[in-house]
């Protein structure tokens, strides 16, 4: 190695060292104003506890509009105990990062984009801003789907159910806030299907076809998953989170087939 590659080698060693050193600063920022915020956070955190939260709210709606009384969710009451000493304080602490880190997420994207930038090539530059948009975007999507649906009933479900009736349910802090962020990430990961299939056909190891033909068997395999992630055993829910998955493998199909006619060679016959 030249002694002019070793220098540009310690550049970039320092460059990524600075844009590292304001990721943490930045996170560190986001980390103690979520902490501030405790009232705000815990209050969204828990709002799917709670008898009067929105998606409940909007199916006894809909019950009451279609007359599906059956599936109707009536009043419910969530109890929640601490049983360790200092696990309140951890868990505040532990939530108050991983909030700061969603909210400082777009600026720490742009910084670690714009260290690896200049080695791209301009076409590489031109597919990698989408991707990160509509993958940051889609994984949102899917955190507020496990918010608003998945969890949510799931969790009266798990908190009504009992094997006998002298056995009462009370929820601990820590498994209520862990499964809540397990099912946000697993949702979030979820739903990147189309983005892991674009860059799987940019490589030219998938391919539409190889899609629709084993369409029938993705179909089945979300239809496991979704009850696997859904618990309630209710057809509506089932479907609520069937559905968007099952379009989103629509979607990859269309995506892959794009991508290939994008990089298909010209026909000389055409010329």
């Amino acid at each position: 190695m030249s002694e002019r590659e070793v220098s540009s080698f310690w550049d970039h060693l320092d460059v990524l060292r600075k844009v590292l050193f304001r990721c943490l600063i930045a996170w560190f920022v986001g980390a103690v104003a979520a902490f501030c915020f405790k009232n705000l956070l815990f209050g969204l955190l828990f709002a799917p506890s709670r008898d009067d939260f929105i998606s409940y709210q909007g199916l006894a709606w809909l019950c009451e509009r279609t007359g599906w009384q059956s599936l109707c969710p009536g009043n419910f009451q969530a109890s929640f105990i601490n049983t360790d000493l200092a696990a309140q304080f951890m868990t505040h602490i532990k939530v108050a990062l991983g909030a700061g880190f969603v909210v400082v997420s777009p600026y720490l994207i742009v910084q670690l984009y714009g260290f690896i930038a200049p080695a791209l090539y301009e076409k590489e530059k031109r597919h990698a801003a989408p991707i990160i948009i509509w993958g940051t975007l889609l994984f949102i999507l899917g955190v507020l789907m496990n918010y608003f649906i998945i969890f949510p009933f799931a969790f009266r479900f798990l908190n009504d159910y009992q094997v006998y009736e002298e056995v009462r349910n009370q929820i601990s802090l820590s498994s209520y806030i862990s499964n809540l962020l397990m099912l946000s990430l697993l949702m979030g990961i979820l739903f990147e299907i189309p983005i892991v299939n674009y860059l799987l056909a940019k490589a030219g190891l998938l391919r539409a076809e190889t899609l629709k033909k084993y369409r029938r068997h993705a179909i089945v395999g979300i239809a496991i998953v979704a009850a696997v992630i859904t618990p309630t055993g209710d057809a509506v829910t089932l479907t609520l989170v069937t559905l968007p998955i099952y379009l989103l493998y629509e979607a990859s199909i269309l995506i892959v087939k794009r991508v290939q006619a994008s990089e298909q060679p010209p026909d000389p016959k055409m010329s």
